[in-house]
């Protein structure tokens, strides 16, 4: 991933504190907010949803943009930014707060509220790559396509019932009455006609160079920004027999096509689209981490 580091040197902050941070730990977002009034002039806002974190972002100024809550919430701020084509000049800073902390923490953002929110004071502004789909969608740390969807059979339709309408009403009216005197037992792994996943056909095509066609079913396709404007894609074709070794490469589009797929980027679940293409934006965003 693409770094440049420059000097976080505004002391003019808008800390926009996301409401599911307020609800998940109250207290970390207290010491955040607390650690950074006391090293540096704020401006503190609590959005009550989605909108109202755009308008607060849309009117910010001068002013350096911190974000307290969870992945989710930085991923909301870097796309607002994008769309309003406002990313390149503005450097963001984030405080986790919240359950999803797995980006923020790839990205190098530390974990803990009072060592964030210092590092937003003190550190440097380091620029990263970005991957950015045709519909402005953006993906900060991985993007993964899921194989498709194999519902599994009912149990009913495993088992069938013996022939004969009495003796089925007989054996539907014990079931019901089973289940309502006997508690439920708790889940065990596989669970019958829980969705499970089965091979995916796409074609995957990187700088316009086809890596894997339709024609070779896959367990999943995963791509990251990788160093200085390329992404690096692993295709994990299904395996027989021995495993089969992952096909790699790296490139600055990546295209991915076939039936209805889903796929996630970073936290959030996009789809079903037929086809999708991402490409490499070299240092597109700033986020302020540890000197």
């Amino acid at each position: 991933m693409a770094e440049v580091a420059t000097f976080a040197t505004s002391d003019q902050l808008l800390v926009v504190i996301d409401q599911v941070a307020r609800r998940a730990d109250a207290e970390s977002v207290r010491i955040a907010k607390d650690v950074l009034s006391a090293g540096a002039a704020t401006k503190v806002c609590l959005p009550d949803g989605p909108e109202e974190f755009a308008r607060v972002l849309a009117r910010r100024g001068s002013r350096r943009p911190v974000v307290i809550g969870d992945d989710r919430a930085l991923l909301r701020a870097v796309s607002l930014l994008y769309r309003q084509r406002e990313l390149a000049g503005c450097a963001l800073s984030m405080v986790p707060v919240g359950a999803a902390l797995s980006l923020a923490g790839a990205l190098g953002v530390p974990t803990g509220a009072v060592a964030a929110a210092r590092a937003v004071l003190d550190g440097v502004v380091r620029r990263k790559d970005l991957l950015v789909d045709e519909s402005d969608g953006v993906v900060l740390g991985a993007l993964r396509i899921p194989s498709l969807p194999v519902r599994a059979a009912p149990a009913e339709e495993r088992t069938p019932v013996p022939s004969g309408s009495g003796h089925a009403s007989w054996l539907r009216t014990c079931q019901s009455l089973v289940r309502t005197l006997v508690p439920p037992r708790p889940p065990r792994e596989p669970l019958a006609g829980v969705t499970r996943l089965g091979p995916a056909r796409l074609r995957v095509e990187v700088d316009g160079v086809t890596l894997v066609d339709l024609d070779q079913p896959v367990d999943g396709v995963s791509v990251t920004p990788g160093a200085s404007g390329f992404a690096e894609v692993e295709v994990r074709p299904v395996s027989v027999g021995a495993e089969a070794s992952p096909l790699c490469a790296r490139g600055r589009s990546v295209t991915v096509s076939g039936a209805d797929f889903r796929y996630r980027a970073d936290a959030v679940v996009g789809g079903p689209v037929r086809t999708r293409t991402w490409v490499v934006r070299e240092g597109a965003w700033g986020l302020t981490l540890p000197g």
